[in-house]
Protein backbone atom coordinates (compact mmCIF):
# COMPACT_ATOMS: atom_id res chain seq x y z
CA UNK A 1 0.00 0.00 0.00
CA UNK A 2 1.04 3.45 -0.66
CA UNK A 3 0.02 6.66 0.66
CA UNK A 4 -0.15 10.25 -0.65
CA UNK A 5 0.34 13.18 1.77
CA UNK A 6 -0.92 16.55 0.70
CA UNK A 7 0.07 19.36 3.08
CA UNK A 8 -2.06 22.35 2.34
CA UNK A 9 -3.35 25.85 4.47
CA UNK A 10 -7.09 26.90 4.03
CA UNK A 11 -7.17 30.71 3.83
CA UNK A 12 -9.58 30.66 6.93
CA UNK A 13 -10.53 34.47 5.52
CA UNK A 14 -12.18 33.30 2.46
CA UNK A 15 -14.36 30.58 3.98
CA UNK A 16 -14.02 28.57 6.82
CA UNK A 17 -12.26 25.17 7.83
CA UNK A 18 -16.13 23.47 8.01
CA UNK A 19 -17.14 25.14 4.77
CA UNK A 20 -14.02 23.92 2.87
CA UNK A 21 -14.30 20.52 4.21
CA UNK A 22 -17.71 20.28 3.16
CA UNK A 23 -16.63 21.11 0.12
CA UNK A 24 -14.24 18.42 -0.09
CA UNK A 25 -16.22 15.72 0.80
CA UNK A 26 -19.21 16.83 -1.83
CA UNK A 27 -17.28 17.70 -4.71
CA UNK A 28 -14.17 15.99 -4.64
CA UNK A 29 -14.56 12.58 -2.44
CA UNK A 30 -16.46 11.19 -4.96
CA UNK A 31 -14.06 11.83 -7.49
CA UNK A 32 -11.28 10.86 -6.19
CA UNK A 33 -12.90 7.11 -5.46
CA UNK A 34 -13.49 6.96 -9.02
CA UNK A 35 -9.84 6.38 -9.46
CA UNK A 36 -8.27 3.66 -10.03
CA UNK A 37 -6.29 2.10 -6.81
CA UNK A 38 -7.96 4.54 -4.46
CA UNK A 39 -8.14 2.94 -0.43
CA UNK A 40 -9.32 5.73 1.29
CA UNK A 41 -8.71 8.71 3.12
CA UNK A 42 -7.81 11.09 6.02
CA UNK A 43 -8.57 14.35 6.17
CA UNK A 44 -7.03 16.18 9.10
CA UNK A 45 -7.20 20.30 9.78
CA UNK A 46 -6.54 22.54 12.86
CA UNK A 47 -8.87 24.75 13.26
CA UNK A 48 -6.69 27.45 11.82
CA UNK A 49 -6.64 25.62 8.40
CA UNK A 50 -3.64 23.98 8.36
CA UNK A 51 -4.51 20.60 6.79
CA UNK A 52 -2.72 17.28 5.59
CA UNK A 53 -4.76 15.04 3.34
CA UNK A 54 -3.56 11.35 3.45
CA UNK A 55 -4.65 9.17 0.70
CA UNK A 56 -3.81 5.51 0.11
CA UNK A 57 -3.28 3.57 -2.83
CA UNK A 58 -2.33 0.14 -3.99
CA UNK A 59 0.67 0.44 -5.70
CA UNK A 60 3.00 3.54 -5.90
CA UNK A 61 2.28 3.88 -9.79
CA UNK A 62 -1.32 4.83 -9.06
CA UNK A 63 -0.29 6.95 -5.76
CA UNK A 64 1.38 9.14 -8.30
CA UNK A 65 -1.14 8.71 -11.52
CA UNK A 66 -3.55 11.46 -10.85
CA UNK A 67 -0.79 13.89 -11.36
CA UNK A 68 -0.31 12.72 -14.49
CA UNK A 69 -3.61 12.16 -15.60
CA UNK A 70 -4.76 15.44 -14.55
CA UNK A 71 -7.02 14.68 -11.72
CA UNK A 72 -4.52 16.72 -9.17
CA UNK A 73 -4.08 20.06 -11.42
CA UNK A 74 -7.61 20.05 -12.24
CA UNK A 75 -8.76 19.63 -8.62
CA UNK A 76 -6.45 22.15 -7.21
CA UNK A 77 -7.26 24.54 -10.38
CA UNK A 78 -10.78 24.64 -9.28
CA UNK A 79 -10.00 24.99 -5.29
CA UNK A 80 -7.34 27.20 -6.03
CA UNK A 81 -9.52 30.06 -3.84
CA UNK A 82 -9.28 28.06 -0.75
CA UNK A 83 -6.14 27.59 -0.18
CA UNK A 84 -3.64 30.62 1.24
CA UNK A 85 -0.80 29.03 -0.69
CA UNK A 86 0.12 26.43 -3.33
CA UNK A 87 -0.35 22.66 -1.49
CA UNK A 88 2.96 20.36 -1.10
CA UNK A 89 2.62 16.92 -2.19
CA UNK A 90 4.94 13.55 -1.11
CA UNK A 91 4.36 9.90 -1.67
CA UNK A 92 5.22 7.14 0.96
CA UNK A 93 5.32 3.48 0.90
CA UNK A 94 3.15 2.14 3.82
CA UNK A 95 5.46 0.24 6.06
CA UNK A 96 3.10 -0.08 9.24
CA UNK A 97 -0.24 0.88 9.68
CA UNK A 98 -1.99 0.29 13.26
CA UNK A 99 -5.83 1.97 12.24
CA UNK A 100 -8.22 2.51 14.72
CA UNK A 101 -10.51 -0.29 15.10
CA UNK A 102 -14.02 1.44 16.06
CA UNK A 103 -14.77 4.53 14.24
CA UNK A 104 -18.13 5.47 14.99
CA UNK A 105 -20.39 5.11 11.83
CA UNK A 106 -21.24 9.10 11.74
CA UNK A 107 -17.47 9.85 11.26
CA UNK A 108 -17.13 7.21 8.25
CA UNK A 109 -17.21 8.56 4.86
Amino acid sequence: MYARVTQLEIDTMRVSVTAAVARFEAEVLPDLRDQEGYCGVYVLVTPDGQATLVSFWDTEEQADASGSTGFYPETLTRYVTLFAAPPGRESYEVLVADLPADVPAGDRS
